[in-house]
């Protein structure tokens, strides 16, 4: 089922002779749209609470929504703002952006043309993700700390009903038919595949880890893939009955988000490897790697223009949108965003009046932050170790997110400041983590760490290492801080 704008658009493309080929969450039937100032990229902003608002037909940010304030407002009693801006969603006819923000449990709604919030839904523990239906008659929400699906009224914004499904659902996406609801899971190594019409678990697909972050479905319906972010592999499956895996691949220690892109060469999975800092693209018929797109520090979210000639990705620590060319795949534009972009989605024609730049703000202190990379301890290791650290200004304090690969999987290591680069000296614990399967981990910490790296007026400045074992137990050093001169502030 269609809306009638979506068919206006339909009507539309064949007219200006775009063909028919169709970009995610759109079926094959549905046109290309070709990149235009009409469209808007979103992406959801976790620190700094924001959405950037991106113009894809010149790579310029046009300006931030704000939902929130900084870290510590959120911890006052009276706080009212979002807090973990972080999923995004939007309606068939592309009025409509959703987003989840984790820590308010919310899903506020918005209006594409104005920018302005529409509605904020409030719903259960830690929400994820949340979509559309293709008829728009509906939102479905993962509520990732609870076990179920929260479905809300498209019109009244009012929640109508809870789909019960194993514990830590990640993610709905819907076949372009809507005839299934495909929903992985975080905390279970399982995908649901609900019937939408009968409410009802028609279909459960094994996955080899719990950890599942993303899914997507090809335009044709054929294909669902999904990322583990936990042990670095993607899995895809038949999209229709019986539902059978068709494969597994090992992709990279974190991977994050995977969407699909078609374009005259093909149809093709854009897949985010956040700790290799790449963009793996896979040939949906055969599963192979066509290519490996470097990018900046830990891509998460992406999301293919109308006409399939772009995908844009969000790079979380380093604050920068990427626009990479289907065609070549090379990256051609990169727009400054908000603090630690999560979800990203491209919107055609979200835009029809005017430049919609109404209520958007700048991004302020959100560009503040501060980069370092860090490197193996040990002499025998003949490849760099691609963990980067970035510190994201809140004002008085910052708040440090650190994309760790290359240690142990399964081990217990603190990150912390040390009086000597080398990793010697008195250690200063910041936070204790376990590495996954495949030996990496996204670590967080908040305090006024900048402060403690830079020292007193110059003077005895520390540096961020990672230890083996615990806070109580800290051991050897294992990564150390380069010195290199990368350790710019943007």
């Amino acid at each position: 089922m269609r809306t009638p704008s979506v068919a206006a658009l339909i009507v539309s493309a064949l007219m200006s002779g775009s063909a028919l080929a169709g970009q995610p969450p759109y079926g094959t039937d549905a046109p290309d749209i070709p990149v235009s100032s009409q469209d808007r990229v979103y992406a959801a902003e976790q620190f700094s609470n924001t959405v950037s608002v991106t113009d894809p037909s010149t790579n310029t940010l046009l300006g931030v929504i704000s939902l929130g304030q900084l870290s510590p407002s959120q911890l006052s009693p009276l706080y009212t703002g979002q807090s973990l801006v972080h999923g995004l969603g939007f309606s068939p006819d592309n009025k409509t952006l959703a987003v989840v923000s984790i820590g308010s449990n919310s899903v506020t709604f918005i209006d594409t043309q104005t920018n302005e919030v529409k509605h904020t839904t409030y719903v259960g523990r830690a929400p994820h993700e949340a979509f559309f239906t293709p008829d728009g008659s509906e939102v479905w929400v993962t509520v990732r700390g609870e076990d179920y699906v929260s479905v809300i009224d498209a019109n009244t914004y009012e929640e109508k009903e809870r789909i019960t499904v194993p514990n830590g659902p990640g993610m709905t996406i819907f076949a372009p038919d809507g005839q299934y609801a495909y929903v992985c899971s975080s905390f279970t190594p399982e995908t649901s595949v609900i019937d939408v019409s009968t409410r009802e678990i028609v279909g459960t697909v094994p996955q080899v880890s719990p950890f599942c972050p993303n899914i997507a479905v090809t335009p044709d319906g054929s294909q669902v893939w999904f990322t583990l972010k936990d042990t670095g592999k993607t899995q895809v499956f038949d999209g229709r009955p019986p539902f059978a895996m068709l494969s597994t691949m090992d992709t990279g220690p974190i991977s994050n988000h995977v969407n699909i892109a078609n374009n005259a060469n093909g149809t093709f999975a854009y897949v985010t490897i956040g700790g290799l800092n790449q963009v793996k693209v896979i040939n949906t018929e055969n599963f192979e790697e066509v290519a490996t797109i470097p990018t900046g520090d830990l891509p998460h979210g992406v999301w293919p223009s109308g006409d399939g000639t772009m995908v844009y990705v969000g790079l979380e620590n380093a604050d920068e949108l990427i626009a990479i060319d289907t065609m070549t795949n090379e990256v051609v534009g990169t727009v400054p965003i908000g603090q630690a972009p999560q979800a990203v989605v491209y919107v055609p024609q979200a835009v029809t009046e005017g430049d919609g730049t109404a209520n958007l703000l700048p991004l302020g202190v959100a560009d503040e932050t501060n980069h370092y990379l860090l490197a193996g301890v040990s002499a025998a290791a003949d490849e760099p170790v691609p963990t980067n650290v970035t510190l994201f200004n809140q004002g008085p304090s910052q708040i440090l997110e650190a994309s760790v690969t290359g240690l142990q999987a399964g081990q217990s290591y603190v990150l912390g400041l040390a009086d000597n680069s080398d990793g010697t000296g008195n250690f200063e614990p910041l936070a204790q983590f376990m590495t996954n399967p495949a030996g990496a981990a996204i670590v967080n910490a908040v305090g006024n760490i900048q402060e403690r790296l830079d020292g007193d007026q110059g003077q005895n400045p520390r540096f961020i290492v990672i230890v083996e074992g615990t806070t109580d137990q800290p051991g050897d050093p294992v990564q150390i801080q380069d010195m290199t001169p990368q350790d710019a502030t943007d």
